[in-house]
């Protein structure tokens, strides 16, 4: 996996002060998406053991309200067989703060159901998140009054409580 920036001090994406992974690689193509070089999948830098001890550094100062990953796409199978291993470590290690992920896909309709970006690890990558940001940018419903999202159709989810329940649970942030 490659990725085209880490963000040390983000407040943008998810309460309070996190750090931030943008994956790269992405397949939805939306149109004025903001960060459309990551669609490459070779984008950035590679993703290694390195960029890791980095990210947990970062993650270490009690002000850091967690992470947040995006991209890119974070739920295209390739991103998310790297991804499941290091985020199943960030909770190991930091089980206080936060895991949001953006993804353009869908949690009840392309996550949870047969789907290109479903594999064989989709299931437990969810179990690590706190907060799904999901639904693909979409142009004609930018709002920028929307707290940590870009467009009126994306939803913050409560992972957890929507797994618990088998619905979608929209979180309250």
């Amino acid at each position: 996996m490659y990725y085209g920036e880490i963000k040390k001090t983000d407040i943008a994406n998810g309460p309070g002060v996190r750090v931030s992974l943008f994956v790269s690689g992405c397949t939805h193509h939306c149109k004025g998406c903001f960060n459309a070089e990551t669609w490459d999948f070779h984008y950035g830098q590679q993703f290694t053991q390195e960029v890791e001890e980095k990210l947990f550094a970062l993650l270490e100062p009690e002000f850091i309200a967690g992470l947040t990953v995006l991209g890119g796409e974070p739920f295209e199978p390739e991103n998310q067989r790297v991804l499941l291993p290091f985020l199943k470590k960030v909770k190991q290690e930091y089980p206080h703060k936060t895991i949001w992920c953006y993804t353009g896909y869908l949690l009840d309709e392309q996550l949870w159901k047969n789907s290109p970006a479903r594999c064989e690890v989709t299931d437990e990558m969810l179990l690590f998140l706190d907060i799904l940001v999901d639904g693909e940018f979409v142009q004609e419903e930018k709002d920028l009054s929307l707290r940590f999202c870009g467009s009126r159709n994306q939803r913050l989810i409560d992972v957890k409580e929507s797994l618990r329940q088998g619905r979608v649970c929209i979180a309250k942030v």
